[in-house]
């Protein structure tokens, strides 16, 4: 998945530089693209994304930490998304955007809390336990989740130079994960992390639109940070290897994005 985003951002970027330097750039002939498109009370597209995932965790000291070691660890990784594009003009420098989309994302968790046995006869944090040996499978948690992202952003421009301008934008999204798991009845115990369905996000982007004859192309980058924890807890029985291990996780998301109007 790393490798075919990465040629798909090296083909992007080859694409966008030929491109840029046969139509936008030369000033022989050169006419503006697209003139009136901006002055449009409704615009509309769609967007390509290229993200990476990760999560923000806070650990908790006594059973997510043994000393200055962590005990569970995050892996990021690289997926997709896809979605379409609603935009109001303002004035001419603000416009306010909707962007529904779906992104597709599967994250690794690593527990390495064996030592958590320490524990098993109670403390004020956890009740009495059994030990259990963690295999291989119970130290690697994969989850998956697609979100349906809901953001609302506002974009500020600067004026065309040539058939380029420069925009940055911020705003809020709600996002549902279609595979929570949230409701589910098994846990961890049985090799189940479970995370919020309802979430909510800030978002800010930078980047650069280019007009062109028939379409207005648009790369840029955009952070996506969650601001509620997303994790469910274990249930009360189960032993304190996993989501107790964790205060809070929240998801952290960098994409490169390719829109489209």
């Amino acid at each position: 998945m790393r490798n075919t985003v990465l040629k798909i951002n090296l083909i992007t970027a080859i694409f966008v530089v030929s491109s840029l330097n046969a139509q936008l750039f030369r000033n022989k002939d050169r006419m503006d693209n697209l003139e009136g498109f901006d002055n449009q009370k409704f615009s509309y597209g769609f967007f390509l994304a290229g993200n990476n995932y990760d999560y923000k965790m806070v650990l908790n000291p006594m059973f997510g930490m043994d000393g200055q070691k962590n005990l569970v660890q995050s892996k990021s990784s690289y997926s997709f998304g896809a979605g379409l594009i609603g935009k109001l003009r303002l004035n001419d420098h603000f416009d306010l955007r909707f962007e529904p989309g779906l992104q597709f994302v599967e994250r690794e968790l690593m527990f390495n809390t064996q030592s958590n046995d320490q524990y098993a006869g109670g403390t004020n944090s956890n009740t009495p336990f059994t030990p259990r040996t963690l295999t291989d499978a119970d130290k690697l948690r994969t989850v998956k989740s697609t979100y349906v992202d809901l953001p609302l952003l506002i974009e500020v421009h600067g004026d065309r130079w040539y058939n380029s301008r420069p925009y940055a934008a911020a705003g809020v999204n709600w996002m549902m994960n279609l595979q929570s798991n949230s409701k589910a009845a098994d846990d961890n115990s049985q090799g189940l992390f479970r995370t919020t369905a309802s979430n909510f996000a800030w978002s800010a982007e930078l980047g650069i639109q280019f007009y062109f004859s028939r379409f207005k192309l648009t790369p840029g980058f955009r952070g996506t940070f969650m601001i509620n924890d997303e994790m469910v807890a274990d249930n009360p029985d189960t032993p304190p290897y996993w989501t107790s291990a964790i205060s809070s996780a929240k998801t952290r998301a960098l994409m490169f994005v390719l829109k489209f109007e």
